[in-house]
């Protein structure tokens, strides 16, 4: 095992990790730039606040997480939940316990 060849894969240059970060962050720059020149046709005040749709993303995003670590919490499952469903599954029903 030791004498095999690790595949090598893009994330795992940190480089690369940097690379795509600071793209993103170009890209995001970019767009709030283009923000400020460029005229929108919208629907509704609101939507003429400066980096509305960045502001808006972001707290969707957050209220996701939010939601999801609680909804967690309600559907969250043993960590034997299968393995215990198969194992009764396989066990041989007695006549006591009225399940015939």
């Amino acid at each position: 095992m030791s004498g095999e060849k690790r595949k090598d894969y893009l994330f795992d240059d940190p480089r690369n990790v940097r690379l795509v970060v600071r793209g993103l962050v170009v890209a995001c720059l970019v767009l709030v730039g283009l923000d400020l020149v460029l005229h929108r046709h919208v629907a509704h005040p609101w939507e003429e606040m400066f980096a509305f749709y960045a502001v808006y993303g972001f707290v969707a995003c957050v209220l996701l997480v939010l939601l999801a670590k609680e909804m967690r919490k309600l559907l969250m499952r043993d960590e034997d939940y299968y393995e215990r469903s198969t194992r009764d599954a396989g066990a041989p029903r007695s006549e006591e316990s009225g399940d015939v």
